[in-house]
């Protein structure tokens, strides 16, 4: 049962970083960024062209693979959207465009590193350290403490500095921001540059634990999504609450049914949630203010 609770907290912390990563972009753009899981994907691949493929050490291989995963992020964001946005899409519109960015990226990945499973782990896989009886790898350990550190960060970032005061004032009404002096389209450029990062981050977290395919970052980010819809955008305790429910929800039915269900429970959550409470628990309806 120790073991079990376990997995619930180290899932439920995971499914918290990619749901701010995710929520930074949504928040602003108030659109369903899908191309972000391809983000979480490409962090992987990079840290392994760096570190497996070019033999750069882990401490340079990290770093870059963060820049660059950023930078695709922020890329998207200038090639494709903001040029969408100019002609009045409609978030659907942006859905799309992201989903269509999502696939042309994945089949990129697949042809530049083929479709089996690639790692960037070293050494032998050990059991982990035995904590109370709980079995715990350093992996993990790490994961924790860099997830928490992060969303603790981001956090205070979004309150009380510029940038974040900035991205609350696009989220809250683009066309008042523009009028005072708040350009939205930076302030979105770096929504996508802080969400690219902390995906990144999360992305090679996920890959150093349980390896990567090209698909691997669709999954985390529904999960990802389902957190944010349980929580309410808008509110950070919403988004631990949405993580930590999600997580507690899949790891019990993989504990009494079965771990193929655990897809399966977080798409089921999804649909109650967007039938019955789609501003989740704490969700806050944005106001605009009007002159």
């Amino acid at each position: 049962m120790l073991q079990l609770v376990y997995n619930i907290n180290i899932s439920g912390i995971t499914y918290l970083l990619i749901t701010i990563s995710f929520t930074t972009i949504y928040y602003p753009t108030k659109f369903f960024h899908i191309a972000h899981a391809i983000t979480l994907t490409f962090s992987a691949y990079f840290t392994y062209l760096f570190a497996k493929q070019l033999y750069f050490p882990l401490y340079l291989s990290i770093p870059l693979a963060i820049i660059s995963t950023t930078a695709v992020g922020m890329l998207s964001e200038i090639a494709l959207y903001k040029p969408l946005r100019k002609r009045n899409a409609s978030p659907m519109i942006l859905m799309i465009a992201s989903l269509g960015l999502y696939t042309v990226l994945q089949n990129v990945i697949s042809m530049l590193w083929g479709d089996d499973t690639k790692s960037v782990r070293t050494g032998e896989i050990k059991v982990g350290n035995e904590f109370f009886g709980v079995y715990i790898t350093d992996i993990q350990i790490i994961t924790i403490a860099v997830c928490l550190a992060l969303f603790a960060a981001c956090v205070v970032f979004m309150k009380y500095s510029r940038i974040g005061r900035n991205i609350r004032a696009v989220a809250s009404n683009p066309e008042l921001s523009n009028i005072v002096g708040i350009p939205s389209d930076r302030v979105i450029l770096w929504a996508f540059g802080i969400g690219s990062a902390l995906a990144a981050v999360a992305g090679i977290l996920i890959a150093f634990d349980t390896d990567m395919t090209p698909t691997m970052g669709f999954n985390w980010l529904l999960y990802g999504v389902v957190a944010m819809i349980i929580g309410g955008v808008g509110s950070n305790w919403g988004l631990v609450g949405g993580a930590l429910l999600l997580a507690t929800a899949q790891h019990l039915s993989a504990y009494y049914i079965g771990s193929q269900w655990m897809d399966a429970v977080a798409y089921i959550i999804l649909i109650l949630f967007l039938i019955a409470k789609p501003l989740g628990f704490s969700g806050k309806r944005l106001k605009k203010s009007e002159l």
